[in-house]
């Protein structure tokens, strides 16, 4: 049989591995083996290219995918959970940078060979989304890590500017693109040469990497998760358009379900903080400072002790836990689980209520409680939680803030119509937390001071520890 045909055959068994693996990502009691899939799938589809194209050089091929090896599963065991979505951002920034590179390395190999339109277009659209994928990313990081501020770098005429430097590179695109036919350029088009072929490559990089930059500064910290996810679906689209340029149907397959993923995840996580997309790029919302919450902690608060709190989670007949990135910070997570098992065994009902954009990350807070060893069953939704709320005694918060605040029901708050737990509802709520201070949306937190609110201050995980031993004797 014709080996290319083999490899077409392979390529198809590689692509039904990438969706049905993606489809159990969906899930988190299914997510390792959607993994373990889509790993097997890019192994086939790898072996499969360097076979069909005769890279027999074995040795440099396993050195690549030993050292590859070795430190992906130093970072995966390195990197703690509060630091996953920086590890995100870098790898969405290396994948958009392979892609360019590619591109360019093609762009070289068929220069001066007219190797056609479609071909020129495909190398541009390559460079362009691969190279602000990879300057966008790294400015992600610097954010999300605290190296660059998290608060939106705006100034005058920022937008024009972005506007026109973006034609800018189209500009420059095309007129490689048309360079890629071999043909002169028509009278509509400034004239290139190709010896300035070079040059006009090296503009688009340029362009393209400052476009990245200027892209994401002007987006706050808060919402940085929604950007990291959006540039995810970018290196997907990269990760395509490299595949035209190639001709290989296995790079565009993947690329295109990576980019369709991630739109679909961006799309999600804005309907979750009723915001649009076009908000999030340019409404400059979130910061780190207290500039909105000026009244923060001028009203009464109830505060509570571990010996309190206990006795309150202790006698109740129901208990909600809502996960915040607090608890990710505190690496209170395995406390937390113990606490959840002596009130199960008091004949207390404990599940969890967990926001879709709670965290820094989507999944963040399940994969954080998966660590822990918490049931997948007792993980509910936004809807399913709040469903139950009006039957709960207890509600336990633990680092959450924004998708807990009532103002979302404000039509006049920052976060109006953003759907969020409603945990006040309950009887009683213990908010778990280091001070009164404002989440990511900047404003203060109704639900502190309201009449069955109780506020357990301090650090979550040394405090889970005292509530382990206080609900072990109460």
């Amino acid at each position: 049989m014709d080996t290319s045909i083999i490899a077409q055959i392979a390529y198809l068994v590689s692509a039904i591995l990438f969706v049905s693996g993606i489809k159990q990502l969906s899930s988190p009691a299914t997510a390792r083996s959607g993994n373990v899939r889509a790993s097997v799938a890019m192994l086939l589809a790898i072996v499969v290219t360097l076979l069909d194209n005769r890279i027999l050089d074995w040795t440099t091929v396993a050195a690549s995918v030993i050292a590859g090896a070795v430190v992906g599963g130093v970072l995966a065991r390195k990197i703690e959970m509060t630091a996953m979505p920086q590890l995100v951002a870098v790898f969405n920034g290396f994948g958009g940078g392979a892609s360019a590179a590619v591109a360019a390395a093609e762009f070289v190999r068929l220069e001066g060979s007219g190797p056609g339109l479609g071909t020129g277009v495909t190398i541009v659209l390559s460079t362009l989304i691969g190279a602000v994928t990879f300057s966008g990313s790294l400015i992600a990081f610097g954010k999300l890590q605290g190296i660059v501020t998290g608060k939106p770098v705006t100034f005058p005429l920022q937008k024009i500017l972005n506007a026109l430097l973006f034609l800018g590179v189209l500009w420059v695109g095309a007129l490689l693109a048309h360079a890629g036919m071999g043909t002169a350029a028509p009278s509509w088009f400034a004239p290139i040469h190709t010896d300035m072929n070079h040059a006009f490559f090296l503009a688009l990089v340029a362009g393209a990497l400052i476009l990245g930059v200027l892209l994401v500064i002007p987006i706050g910290g808060a919402d940085m998760p929604v950007v990291v996810s959006l540039l995810n679906s970018y290196s997907g689209l990269a990760a395509a358009a490299t595949g035209f340029v190639l001709g290989n149907m296995m790079l565009i397959i993947a690329g295109s379900l990576v980019g369709a993923a991630g739109l679909i995840l961006t799309q999600l996580m804005c309907k979750a903080m009723n915001r649009s997309l076009g908000n999030v790029a340019f409404g400059a919302f979130g910061t780190d400072g207290p500039a909105l919450a000026a009244k923060t902690g001028e009203r009464p608060v109830r505060d509570v002790d571990a010996e309190q709190a206990a006795m309150v989670l202790a006698y109740a007949g129901s208990v909600a836990v809502v996960p915040g990135y607090g608890l990710a910070v505190a690496q209170a997570q395995h406390e937390l689980k113990k606490v959840c098992d002596l009130l199960e065994e008091r004949g207390v009902r404990v599940r969890f209520g967990v926001h879709p954009v709670a965290g820094r990350m989507p999944g963040h807070m399940n994969v954080l409680l998966a660590e822990a060893d918490v049931s997948y069953d007792k993980l509910l939704d936004l809807d399913d939680i709040n469903a139950e709320f009006d039957t709960t005694d207890v509600v336990l918060i633990v680092g959450a803030n924004d998708v807990v605040n009532p103002a979302a029901h404000d039509p006049d708050s920052v976060i109006a119509g953003m759907p969020i737990l409603d945990v006040d509802r309950a009887r009683t709520v213990i908010v778990m937390k280091r001070s009164l201070s404002p989440g990511f949306a900047g404003i203060d937190n109704d639900l502190f001071y309201m009449e069955n609110t109780l506020m357990f201050f301090g650090d979550a995980r040394q405090q889970m520890s005292e509530l382990v031993k206080e609900v072990r004797e109460a």
